[in-house]
């Protein structure tokens, strides 16, 4: 599908739920972050209606611009609305249209170096943790094994995403699970599929679809038609843009998308008897509720394995995932440190996170608080009796480049890795990723 095409679609697509909305302000009502962002005081309903006037004008109301421009995607305000219209998808498209004040050149720049800089730290990191082997089992390498003959499609394609590359980890016990309970796949993610969200954010929407285009050809390929993701902005990036607007632009649609969390729920008859060995720890879930079910299935999923108690810490649940919570960034500081603060006054083993980025912001607090961080999947692994060992944590916790540099000596050879990039991407992609600082260096 040309690029015309995906347009007029997805502008179909926005004028229906403009003409749809109502501008009740039930949405900005529901929406977590409107007293955070200093909107608490402001009317729902202009909000709203501004919203609209940017997304039809490119600019409206400064309420509305710092409403949408401060969203965290919670999904709160999807559940709000009674007349079919997904408020998150239209804020998205209110910030895109907003990037109509920079020059098409400009945006297209833009989103060729946040891309450049993304897949340099994941191509970085994820080779200063994995061997030849891993990366190749996780669609990283070219596989050195001969084709299958019998030429059958896998039950499900595991979509990775990006950025859980950094923290390989987390892909490998999803892995190691589906093996465990017979489920076969074929993994598929990284830079070289991108989903096209990066480059929507800078306003390029050409190079979007194109990328987001031919990921979905190469996702297509199983028994089931379906795609596990495990990345939550893909997640929403492919079945709220992408896979409705090729739908509408095509009559079709090529796979059907679940949150692997969702898809473990499913699957926790299988998974159960698996689940053999007690793992004694008073734990507390950190939470994002951006896509829906995923942190009830992974509370199910926790409380399936034997010795595992949960303490609700009683803090904020806000966001898609912590990268998200970015956009207010001293509120983001202010929820990590108390959500910190009430797991050791919980007394709790260990604070447990689902997803990478919250992984990868939370994981180095580790040295400074009397609890472990970890991810979900690893108390699952314990469980079931195999573990992948989370180089990244070893690695941050160090806090210091020379030392990280060192530790990864074989690895950066192995893969014959530019030291002074590796250098870089630690300082800024590893050591740099931490909203709130450590203790000894705040």
């Amino acid at each position: 599908m040309d690029n015309s095409g995906f347009e007029a679609a997805l502008e179909g697509r926005v004028d229906e739920m403009l003409s749809a909305c109502t501008t009740c302000g039930a949405c900005f009502t529901a929406c977590p972050i409107a007293g955070p962002a200093g909107l608490g005081e402001a009317d729902p309903k202009a909000v709203v209606s501004g919203v609209l006037d940017i997304v039809r004008l490119g600019s409206g109301p400064a309420e509305s611009e710092k409403w949408a421009k401060a969203c965290m995607l919670s999904g709160e305000c999807i559940k709000a609305c009674d007349y079919g219209v997904n408020p998150r998808f239209l804020l998205a498209m209110a910030r895109l249209a907003m990037t109509g004040k920079n020059e098409p050149r400009e945006r297209r720049k833009a989103g060729v170096q946040n891309f450049r800089r993304m897949s340099e730290d994941v191509g970085v990191l994820s080779h200063l943790q994995l061997s030849d082997d891993a990366l190749e089992r996780l669609g990283q390498k070219p596989s050195r094994r001969p084709p299958a003959d019998n030429g059958e499609l896998p039950d499900v394609v595991f979509y990775t995403g990006c950025n859980v590359l950094k923290t390989p980890h987390i892909a490998l016990l999803c892995l190691d699970i589906m093996d465990a309970i017979g489920t076969s796949y074929k993994v598929m993610g990284g830079p070289s599929h991108c989903c096209g969200v990066i480059q929507l954010r800078t306003g390029d929407t050409e190079t979007s679809s194109r990328f987001a285009g031919n990921t979905m050809d190469k996702l297509a390929q199983s028994k089931t038609g379906e795609v596990l993701a495990w990345c939550p902005s893909c997640f929403v990036q492919f079945t709220e843009t992408m896979l409705p607007t090729f739908a509408r632009a095509t009559g079709e649609t090529p796979f059907d998308m679940t949150p692997f969390m969702r898809f473990l729920q499913r699957n926790l008859d299988a998974l159960r008897p698996l689940l053999k060995k007690r793992v004694d720890l008073r734990i507390a879930l950190h939470k994002h509720p951006g896509v829906a079910g995923v942190m009830d299935a992974a509370e199910e999923i926790l409380r399936a394995v034997p010795g595992v108690e949960i303490v609700d810490l009683a803090v904020p649940a806000v966001g898609l995932q912590s990268v998200n919570l970015a956009t207010l960034p001293f509120y983001k500081k202010e929820l990590q440190l108390a959500e910190l603060e009430a797991a050791r006054a919980a007394s709790v083993d260990a604070l447990v996170a689902v997803y990478h980025s919250d992984h990868r912001e939370l994981c180095a607090h580790e040295r400074d608080w009397p609890f472990r961080i970890v991810n979900v999947l690893e108390i699952v692994g314990e469980s079931m009796g195999f573990a992948q060992e989370d180089h990244y944590k070893h690695l941050k916790i160090k806090q210091d480049v020379d030392a990280i540099l060192a530790d990864s000596a074989d690895l950066i050879e192995g893969h014959e890795l530019d030291r002074e990039t590796a250098r870089k991407v630690i300082l800024l992609g590893m050591l740099g990723d931490q909203p709130l600082p450590l203790r000894a260096s705040s």
